[in-house]
């Protein structure tokens, strides 16, 4: 008791020690936050009055830059401080708590307003420009005067503020000092506390344990002599035990490790060995960790073994799912494993059994399993139709799918364990029969989907038609049936509706047929005021323009007068037969009968046919025209007249709207591997943004109609319609007197010499061996390269000689004169058209037997069928492929190598007469 008493009485004085000097820290904080307060303040006050000076100072600056330029903008500092002054004086008088300071604010103010007045009287004059007055104002240094006062008095109230934010920051200074200070007392003397009552605590403990010691060892010493007695006794009995556990560890099927307490090996079996890839004299002694190298199968991370938490809490464990054996030779194998501890007679852990088997099997096995029940169960839950469990006996539902909770309006729950015939009111009575045989769908109702009709009952008492197929199946020794329920409501509607849309359809079509006869005749009827239109302005046209032509070149030379009369007439007549051809353009594109023949066409040549149309029209006006070289092997999938029209349109709007003595420059550029853009750039005026949007509109000149050019408003719409049906697209940039930049971009194409390697074999097969002899190939073209690229395959094959034509009509007359063996024939010609030129070689007694084969870019399967209907051998489509083309030439030529080895016949020598 009396060392109690030692103990308390120093422990209380020091904790009320410690409480003084707690209260003594939190008084000296309190005083450290108003002292941070207020020199919080100070720094506000002192950066306001900063920022009043500044204002003050960007308002005169202002006002200084407004006298001398006259420009608005620098008034704003003026009238921000204006409009703020009186609140920022206002401001700094609540900030303040100093008498001093507030008698320099209330000097400020008269001094600010008569500032602000001087500034406000200057500037008016300025406005007025009364500048002799601005001139005397300023002069008189008045201003300057009023400044100086109000920097003298707010330099005093600066002062005052500052030496008070010293005061404040000595004071915090002080403070702050303070409250360290007793920080640190504090924790000394705690610190000497602590050490001084750990001491006592020790000096008694240590008494204690002494003479428990003491006594706990002359105990031992008793205790030891009766276990050495008894532990020879056990040593007898444990040696029969342990032979009976080695024979037993090493007939189980499962692998057995055990451990010391420390996780140190110490046993195992063979088939641990086995799987773990150790032996056991190579194994004991080693950590557990080394041998049994475990981790999780799906992340790959080391797992826990449960060796250690079994010898921490001697609680048996077992592994996580997923888990595999890492053996020494880096083979895997997925385990199950449990780890129990053992136990000494005092229940005292001395170690632990880790008994663990391959589950590869299992696990595969398993997996299995789980995977075939979601299929099924996934299939089950989202079919549409409803499917329903229902034990043979007595008809009580076992199971559900989703979608026959929704057809019936009754929850699964709700229907489990009731009779089917709920459902189906009809069933009730076959039901207790145990069969329901007459439901099953038959045969031919399941090749086409359908099964029983039957009636349902949803919950709600309404009745809708069903149809049902039924199914037997044992599970587990008893006899269930599967009913799969279809809603056929929307069928049966169907069904009625159809009847009655069959006869509305039938009135429909009768309508159809007389509107579309209708539309077809008008049509023909626009087709043929079409084609009459131009025939019939063409006439006079051609006699105008011809006579008129004759006058200008006749004799005697018509007089200046009359030469500039013709020219005008001449002008005029082209510049009508134009309008006229953009017409029937746009006409022919509006109603989708415009026909294009898209072919690989060479930029190169289009652009040298187009230089060498333009130039004349661009050295009439002066202008420069600049073609950019570009790479030759260039090539477009498109027609080649319409490319030429649409560059010819372009470059010709950009010589007519071109200033004098401009430039015009055309450039090639590989925008990707699959577009080629062409841009054409000007120097003329150019067009604003708001003209743009009006470009493409029909004959819309943008404001050029009473202009000295001549146009129709309808070309660039003709040029975007042509560009996009070939698969391109137009654009236009431009800049105001700097000029305009129109650009197109066509589908670029492999050059035809390399789709020839392409396409060509390394060597054709031969042919069997038969007499050489010379056929004679007509190609009716108009694009070079194509006929160059098929004079390229022609040159592989010796037996066939080639000509060619441009038009239809000199095709006709070249196939006359030579009579070919085969002719090759392209659709869309100039002059007449394939289709024509092969009715009139048909007619012709001479050539009707000539095989006539269309190679051609129409390729719509229309066209393909009208071709053959028309009479051609074969229907070819363009890009051209070899083998299908010398497989058709050899078909075609098949008859005439007949005919005249048939002619050659052998006499008596051997010689061939």
């Amino acid at each position: 008791m009396k060392t109690n008493h030692k103990i308390i009485a120093p422990f209380v004085v020091v904790s009320l020690m410690i409480a003084l000097g707690i209260a003594i820290t939190f008084q000296a904080f309190r005083q450290i936050e108003t002292t941070a307060e207020e020199r919080k303040n100070s720094f506000v006050l002192l950066n306001h009055g900063d920022d009043f000076l500044s204002a003050l100072k960007d308002a005169e600056t202002g006002q200084r830059g407004f006298l001398l330029t006259g420009d608005e903008d620098f008034l704003e500092p003026y009238v921000a401080v204006r409009d703020q002054i009186d609140g920022s004086l206002e401001e700094l008088r609540q900030l303040t708590s100093n008498k001093d300071a507030q008698k320099h604010l209330d000097a400020l103010t008269p001094l600010v307003a008569a500032k602000l007045k001087e500034l406000a009287q200057v500037i008016e004059l300025r406005r007025n420009n009364d500048y002799s007055a601005v001139v005397a104002d300023v002069g008189s240094g008045k201003d300057k005067r009023l400044m100086d006062s109000i920097r003298a008095e707010m330099r005093g109230f600066i002062q005052i503020e500052e030496s008070e934010l010293a005061k404040n920051e000595a004071i915090f200074q002080s403070t702050l000092h303070q409250f360290f200070s007793i920080i640190v007392a504090a924790c000394l003397l705690t610190l000497l506390f602590a050490l001084w009552f750990s001491y006592l605590i020790y000096r008694k403990t240590h008494l204690q344990l002494k003479n428990v010691v003491h006594l706990e060892t002359k105990r031992l010493l008793e205790i030891q002599e009766e276990t050495n007695k008894k532990m020879q006794q056990t040593n007898a009995t444990l040696q029969i035990s342990e032979t009976k556990l080695a024979v037993t560890l090493n007939s189980i099927g499962d692998a057995v490790i055990a451990t010391d307490a420390k996780a140190t090996i110490t046993l195992l079996n063979p088939v641990a060995e086995r799987l773990t890839g150790w032996i056991q004299s190579e194994a004991v002694g080693r950590p557990v960790a080394e041998i049994f190298h475990i981790m999780n199968q799906e992340t790959r991370q080391p797992a826990t073994i449960p060796v250690m938490e079994t010898l921490a809490n001697g609680s048996i464990k077992g592994l996580a799912n997923h888990t595999v054996l890492i053996a020494r030779s880096g083979s895997e194998c997925p385990i199950a494993d449990s780890c129990a501890p053992i136990r000494d007679p005092n229940g005292e852990v001395i170690g632990a059994v880790l008994v663990f088997r391959d589950v590869t099997e299992e696990y595969a096995t398993e997996q299995a399993l789980r995977d075939s029940a979601a299929l099924i169960q996934t299939i089950v839950n989202t079919v549409v139709d409803g499917i329903i469990t229902l034990h043979a006996h007595g008809g009580g539902i076992e199971t559900v799918n989703p979608a026959a909770e929704l057809m019936f309006g009754y929850s699964a729950e709700e229907l489990i364990g009731q009779s089917f015939s709920l459902l189906i009111p009809e069933l009730d009575q076959v039901l207790g029969n145990g069969s329901l045989e007459f439901y099953s769908a038959s045969d031919e109702a399941l090749a086409i989907g359908r099964g029983r009709e039957v009636m349902g009952q949803r919950k709600d008492g309404s009745i809708f038609p069903l149809e049902i197929a039924v199914s037997e199946m044992q599970l587990g020794g008893q006899h269930y049936f599967t009913g799969i329920l279809r809603d056929i409501t929307s069928r049966k509607q169907f069904e009625a509706e159809q009847k009655q849309l069959d006869q509305a359809l039938q009135d429909k079509n009768a309508e159809l047929e007389s509107a579309k006869f209708a539309a077809e005749k008008a049509n023909l009827a626009k087709s043929d005021f079409l084609s009459n239109m131009s025939h019939e302005l063409r006439t006079p046209l051609n006699a105008i323009l011809g006579f008129a032509q004759l006058l200008e070149a006749g004799l005697p030379k018509p007089t200046d007068t009359q030469q500039l009369r013709l020219h005008q007439i001449i002008k005029a007549g082209w510049y009508l037969l134009e309008l006229i051809n953009q017409i029937l353009d746009l006409a022919a594109i509006e109603s989708g009968k415009l026909s294009l023949s898209r072919e690989p066409v060479s930029l190169v040549d289009v652009m040298n046919d187009c230089r060498a149309m333009i130039e004349p029209q661009a050295q009439q006006r002066d202008i420069k025209l600049t073609f950019i070289p570009f790479d030759n092997t260039w090539y477009v999938y498109a027609d080649q007249t319409r490319v030429k029209q649409i560059l010819f349109n372009l470059l010709s709007n950009a010589i007519k709207y071109n200033c004098e003595q401009g430039n015009v420059e055309v450039k090639c550029t590989m925008r990707s591997t699959d577009y080629i853009r062409i841009s054409i750039k000007d120097n003329g005026s150019g067009l604003p943004p708001e003209k743009l949007g009006q470009l493409f509109q029909p004959f819309n000149r943008l404001g050029q109609e009473n202009s000295s050019e001549e146009g129709t408003g309808i070309g660039l719409v003709v040029t975007k319609k042509l560009v996009e049906l070939m698969g391109g697209t137009i654009g236009v940039e431009s800049t105001v007197g700097k000029g305009c930049e129109f650009w197109i971009e066509l589908v670029s194409i492999v050059t035809p010499q390399l789709a020839l390697e392409y396409f060509m074999p390394a060597k054709l097969p031969p042919k069997h061996q038969e007499i050489a002899v010379q056929h004679t190939l007509l190609y009716v073209e108009d694009n070079p390269a194509n006929l160059l690229l098929v004079e390229q395959i022609i040159e592989g094959h010796p037996h066939l000689s080639m000509l060619s034509a441009r038009d239809g009509n000199l095709g006709i007359t070249l196939a006359r004169l030579h009579l070919p063996n085969v002719i090759l024939m392209d659709i869309n010609l100039p002059g007449i058209n394939g289709l024509e030129a092969l009715k009139i070689l048909r007619k012709d007694p001479t050539t009707k037997h000539i095989p006539i084969i269309a190679l051609s870019a129409n390729a719509m399967p229309r066209d393909i069928e009208k071709g053959l209907q028309a009479g051609f051998f074969r229907y070819l489509t363009k890009p051209i492929k070899i083998k299908e083309l010398m497989g058709s030439l050899d078909e075609a030529l098949k008859p005439s190598t007949t005919s005249l080895n048939n002619e050659l016949v052998e006499d008596e020598t051997g010689q061939l007469l």
